[in-house]
């Protein structure tokens, strides 16, 4: 059986284990079939920026910031992402904003 939750449990094995691709493979239609979950996207944005797939990490982020503005981690990772596509002034308000939201250690 091939149930959602087998498919989950997959996925997040192949993350674990540092199989990005295979595992934003498993994400993507996961997402394709639940794409309101933001918790499945920000893995499967983990997935591609873990895989230097930057272009689909970026897609993914924009959606999640653009959902919840506020998400610290979702901003920080776009920032990242924007700086290892060379794009450092995209990168920066990002990375400002994340720095501004988090709280004082």
């Amino acid at each position: 059986m091939n149930t959602v939750t087998d498919r989950y449990d997959r996925a997040t094995f192949l993350f674990a284990a540092g199989d990005y691709i295979e595992a934003s493979r498993a994400l993507a239609a996961l997402v394709a079939e639940e794409p309101g979950s933001s918790a499945l996207r920000l893995l499967l944005a983990r997935a591609y920026y873990h895989s230097a797939q930057l272009g689909r990490a970026e897609q993914e982020l924009r959606t999640l910031v653009a959902e919840n503005p506020v998400d610290v981690y979702a901003r920080l990772l776009l920032g990242r992402t924007l700086q290892r596509l060379s794009r450092h002034d995209d990168a920066a308000a990002h990375l400002r904003l994340a720095e501004a939201m988090s709280p004082a250690a």
